[in-house]
């Protein structure tokens, strides 16, 4: 009986041993996993909560009033990876999964909504350049001219980042913002 004591407990905390990452009462959102792509802390002054102000194009080309949100990062799949998610005074809601891919050194950002549910998820790849996280995703102007929607996160820091989502063309000369959020950390 005892023998078999042992290997319950044993499995038990073997099995708890593997999920040292994920968010916990100590780590409400989570650790970045030694293991992980150093890329993983591309990330990190972003990991917590922020108090964010929205703001997207009408249709006329105007910026809309600004939209209270709350933006939450934290690290999943026992810090391996990063969930964002986003609650918008509105009532949209959105987030995403980011997972660093090694093979190719490049973010891979899959986006999901409140507002459309997509057979498949739109994603987005991308890298950090200088002290920036720029992704790309292929996308059409309205008037057929190739290009990309691309978005970036600047301004990083412990207290803050903005994030702005434009339209380009393929060279990035021509430069299109459709959607700006400016953060302050809030935990």
């Amino acid at each position: 009986m005892r023998f078999f004591t042992f290997l319950i407990v044993f499995s038990c905390v073997s099995a708890f041993g593997q999920y040292n990452f994920e968010p916990s009462k100590d780590h409400p959102f989570g650790l970045a996993n030694p293991d992980a792509p150093q890329q993983i802390k591309d990330f990190e002054p972003m990991i917590g909560v922020c108090d964010c102000k929205s703001e997207s194009r009408n249709p006329d080309g105007t910026w809309a009033d600004p939209i209270e949100m709350t933006w939450k990062f934290k690290y999943i799949m026992n810090g391996m990876a990063i969930q964002d998610e986003t609650l918008k005074a509105d009532g949209g809601h959105s987030g995403s999964i980011r997972q660093f891919n090694t093979d190719s050194s490049k973010w891979y950002v899959h986006y999901y909504s409140s507002k459309g549910i997509p057979n498949v998820l739109p994603s987005w790849e991308g890298t950090k350049k200088d002290q920036n996280i720029v992704l790309y995703r292929d996308q059409k102007a309205p008037n057929g001219t190739e290009g990309y929607y691309r978005l970036t996160f600047y301004d990083i820091s412990k207290t803050g980042y903005k994030w702005i989502g434009e339209w380009t063309d393929t060279t990035e000369k021509v430069i299109y913002s459709t959607w700006k959020i400016e953060c302050k950390k809030k935990l």
